[in-house]
Protein backbone atom coordinates (compact mmCIF):
# COMPACT_ATOMS: atom_id res chain seq x y z
CA UNK A 1 0.00 0.00 0.00
CA UNK A 2 1.17 3.53 -0.76
CA UNK A 3 2.67 4.95 2.44
CA UNK A 4 0.91 8.32 1.91
CA UNK A 5 -2.51 6.66 1.74
CA UNK A 6 -1.75 4.61 4.83
CA UNK A 7 -0.90 7.76 6.78
CA UNK A 8 -3.79 9.92 5.49
CA UNK A 9 -5.96 11.64 8.06
CA UNK A 10 -9.49 10.28 8.22
CA UNK A 11 -12.78 12.13 8.42
CA UNK A 12 -16.37 11.00 8.81
CA UNK A 13 -19.11 13.21 7.34
CA UNK A 14 -22.54 11.94 8.41
CA UNK A 15 -25.55 12.84 6.26
CA UNK A 16 -29.31 12.34 6.42
CA UNK A 17 -32.45 13.30 4.55
CA UNK A 18 -32.67 17.07 4.90
CA UNK A 19 -28.91 17.68 5.20
CA UNK A 20 -27.81 21.09 3.86
CA UNK A 21 -26.13 20.17 0.57
CA UNK A 22 -23.77 23.14 0.27
CA UNK A 23 -22.35 22.39 3.70
CA UNK A 24 -22.04 18.63 3.17
CA UNK A 25 -20.42 18.86 -0.26
CA UNK A 26 -18.14 21.72 0.75
CA UNK A 27 -16.81 19.81 3.77
CA UNK A 28 -16.30 16.63 1.73
CA UNK A 29 -14.70 18.41 -1.23
CA UNK A 30 -12.29 20.64 0.70
CA UNK A 31 -11.13 17.81 2.97
CA UNK A 32 -10.51 15.56 -0.04
CA UNK A 33 -8.57 18.34 -1.79
CA UNK A 34 -6.31 18.32 1.28
CA UNK A 35 -5.73 14.58 0.96
CA UNK A 36 -7.97 13.57 3.86
CA UNK A 37 -9.62 10.16 3.49
CA UNK A 38 -13.29 11.16 3.81
CA UNK A 39 -16.08 8.66 4.42
CA UNK A 40 -19.64 9.89 3.85
CA UNK A 41 -22.03 7.88 6.00
CA UNK A 42 -25.81 8.02 6.03
CA UNK A 43 -27.83 7.64 9.21
CA UNK A 44 -30.68 6.36 7.01
CA UNK A 45 -30.69 4.98 3.48
CA UNK A 46 -27.53 5.20 1.37
CA UNK A 47 -29.11 7.77 -0.94
CA UNK A 48 -30.47 10.82 0.81
CA UNK A 49 -32.45 13.79 -0.42
CA UNK A 50 -30.81 16.95 0.85
CA UNK A 51 -32.66 20.06 2.02
CA UNK A 52 -33.00 21.56 -1.48
CA UNK A 53 -33.79 18.29 -3.26
CA UNK A 54 -30.26 17.31 -4.31
CA UNK A 55 -29.66 13.55 -4.13
CA UNK A 56 -26.44 12.45 -2.40
CA UNK A 57 -25.24 8.85 -2.21
CA UNK A 58 -23.25 7.95 0.90
CA UNK A 59 -20.25 5.63 0.88
CA UNK A 60 -21.77 3.51 3.64
CA UNK A 61 -24.26 3.46 6.49
CA UNK A 62 -23.29 4.90 9.86
CA UNK A 63 -23.44 1.47 11.54
CA UNK A 64 -20.47 0.42 9.39
CA UNK A 65 -18.37 3.23 10.88
CA UNK A 66 -18.57 2.44 14.58
CA UNK A 67 -15.44 0.29 14.85
CA UNK A 68 -13.26 2.81 13.00
CA UNK A 69 -11.18 5.56 14.57
CA UNK A 70 -11.67 9.01 13.02
CA UNK A 71 -9.35 11.99 13.14
CA UNK A 72 -12.42 14.17 12.53
CA UNK A 73 -16.20 13.88 12.57
CA UNK A 74 -17.79 16.89 10.80
CA UNK A 75 -21.55 17.43 10.77
CA UNK A 76 -23.33 19.44 8.09
CA UNK A 77 -26.49 21.23 9.18
CA UNK A 78 -29.80 21.67 7.46
CA UNK A 79 -33.27 20.82 8.70
CA UNK A 80 -34.56 18.27 9.27
CA UNK A 81 -31.14 16.73 8.53
CA UNK A 82 -29.62 17.88 11.83
CA UNK A 83 -32.56 16.32 13.72
CA UNK A 84 -31.97 13.01 11.94
CA UNK A 85 -28.28 13.18 12.88
CA UNK A 86 -29.22 14.01 16.50
CA UNK A 87 -31.59 11.03 16.67
CA UNK A 88 -29.01 8.48 15.48
CA UNK A 89 -27.82 6.56 18.54
CA UNK A 90 -24.93 5.18 16.52
CA UNK A 91 -23.73 8.66 15.53
CA UNK A 92 -24.18 9.84 19.12
CA UNK A 93 -21.87 7.04 20.28
CA UNK A 94 -19.24 7.96 17.66
CA UNK A 95 -19.40 11.63 18.66
CA UNK A 96 -19.15 10.84 22.37
CA UNK A 97 -16.05 8.72 21.71
CA UNK A 98 -14.50 11.56 19.64
CA UNK A 99 -15.10 13.92 22.55
CA UNK A 100 -13.92 11.51 25.23
CA UNK A 101 -10.72 10.65 23.34
CA UNK A 102 -9.92 14.28 22.47
CA UNK A 103 -10.24 13.88 18.70
CA UNK A 104 -11.59 16.62 16.45
CA UNK A 105 -15.33 17.06 15.89
CA UNK A 106 -17.56 19.85 14.73
CA UNK A 107 -20.73 21.06 13.13
CA UNK A 108 -22.11 23.87 11.05
CA UNK A 109 -25.46 25.68 10.79
CA UNK A 110 -28.13 23.88 12.84
CA UNK A 111 -25.81 21.00 13.85
CA UNK A 112 -24.03 22.80 16.75
CA UNK A 113 -27.31 23.54 18.56
CA UNK A 114 -29.43 20.60 17.40
CA UNK A 115 -26.80 17.85 17.66
CA UNK A 116 -23.70 18.92 19.58
CA UNK A 117 -25.47 20.99 22.26
CA UNK A 118 -28.18 18.32 22.62
CA UNK A 119 -25.56 15.65 23.41
CA UNK A 120 -23.59 17.85 25.81
CA UNK A 121 -20.64 18.20 23.43
CA UNK A 122 -20.46 22.00 23.74
CA UNK A 123 -20.26 22.10 27.54
CA UNK A 124 -17.74 24.75 28.65
CA UNK A 125 -16.91 25.57 25.01
CA UNK A 126 -17.42 28.62 22.86
CA UNK A 127 -19.44 27.83 19.77
CA UNK A 128 -21.35 29.42 16.94
CA UNK A 129 -24.12 28.25 14.66
CA UNK A 130 -26.83 29.51 12.38
CA UNK A 131 -28.30 32.73 13.84
CA UNK A 132 -31.75 31.07 13.82
CA UNK A 133 -30.44 28.53 16.37
CA UNK A 134 -28.16 30.85 18.39
CA UNK A 135 -30.68 30.99 21.23
CA UNK A 136 -30.27 27.25 21.74
CA UNK A 137 -26.54 27.55 22.40
CA UNK A 138 -25.59 27.99 26.03
CA UNK A 139 -25.01 31.67 26.91
CA UNK A 140 -21.43 30.80 27.97
CA UNK A 141 -20.66 29.33 24.58
CA UNK A 142 -22.60 31.50 22.14
CA UNK A 143 -20.43 33.46 19.71
CA UNK A 144 -21.27 35.65 16.72
CA UNK A 145 -18.05 34.59 14.93
CA UNK A 146 -18.31 32.89 11.53
CA UNK A 147 -16.12 29.96 12.65
CA UNK A 148 -15.14 29.06 16.22
CA UNK A 149 -12.48 26.53 17.19
CA UNK A 150 -12.39 25.71 20.89
CA UNK A 151 -10.18 22.80 21.81
CA UNK A 152 -11.09 19.83 19.65
CA UNK A 153 -14.49 21.30 18.66
CA UNK A 154 -15.10 23.51 15.61
CA UNK A 155 -18.42 25.17 14.78
CA UNK A 156 -19.64 27.52 12.06
CA UNK A 157 -22.72 29.47 11.01
CA UNK A 158 -24.09 28.15 7.72
CA UNK A 159 -23.82 27.73 3.96
CA UNK A 160 -22.04 31.08 3.53
CA UNK A 161 -19.31 30.07 5.98
CA UNK A 162 -18.89 26.48 4.76
CA UNK A 163 -15.58 27.12 2.94
CA UNK A 164 -14.12 28.88 5.97
CA UNK A 165 -15.29 26.03 8.21
CA UNK A 166 -13.84 23.36 5.92
CA UNK A 167 -10.51 25.20 5.63
CA UNK A 168 -10.32 25.53 9.42
CA UNK A 169 -10.83 21.76 9.65
CA UNK A 170 -8.00 21.26 7.13
CA UNK A 171 -5.74 23.61 9.12
CA UNK A 172 -6.40 21.71 12.34
CA UNK A 173 -5.97 18.29 10.72
CA UNK A 174 -3.15 18.97 8.26
CA UNK A 175 -1.66 22.32 9.20
CA UNK A 176 -2.09 25.93 8.08
CA UNK A 177 0.27 25.45 5.16
CA UNK A 178 -1.93 22.70 3.70
CA UNK A 179 -5.03 24.86 4.20
CA UNK A 180 -3.30 27.61 2.22
CA UNK A 181 -2.35 25.17 -0.53
CA UNK A 182 -5.99 24.11 -0.83
CA UNK A 183 -7.39 27.65 -0.66
CA UNK A 184 -5.05 29.16 -3.27
CA UNK A 185 -6.23 27.30 -6.41
CA UNK A 186 -9.84 27.71 -5.23
CA UNK A 187 -9.33 31.50 -5.28
CA UNK A 188 -10.36 31.88 -1.66
CA UNK A 189 -9.29 35.03 0.16
CA UNK A 190 -7.23 34.14 3.22
CA UNK A 191 -7.02 36.42 6.25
Amino acid sequence: MNENLKMAKTALVPIADGTEEIEAICIIDVLRRAGVAVTVASVGELQITASRGVKIVADKKIAECVAETWDLVALPGGMPGAEHLRDSGTLRDILMRQHREGRLYGGICAAPAVVLQHHGLLKNRRATGHPGFAGQLTPHGASAARVVADGNCVTSQGPGTALEFALELVALLCGAEKAGEVAGPMIIAQA
